[in-house]
């Protein structure tokens, strides 16, 4: 088995969404109550955004998720 070399790539939803089967609006709401646990949603000071960050390591560990080629976009 190769060895995993994580960069702390902010993995994005639309990924995880992807290689999970999973909407990117699920994966959002997850992350924004607490309930999925990969990453983390911070709330703008202004308005009711979000910004979404999910370390490649943290999504590996919880999803068994991980993407070698993220600029190949080499979705496996």
């Amino acid at each position: 088995m190769k060895e995993i070399t994580f960069t702390g790539r902010d993995v994005p939803i639309r990924e995880i969404s992807v290689a999970t089967g999973k909407s990117t609006e699920f994966i959002k709401r997850g992350l924004r109550s607490g309930l999925i646990d990969f990453g983390y949603a911070l709330k703008s000071d202004r308005g009711s955004r979000y910004s979404y960050f999910c370390p490649d390591k943290l999504v590996w560990e919880k999803t068994g998720y991980y993407n070698p080629c993220p600029d190949g976009n080499n979705i496996a």
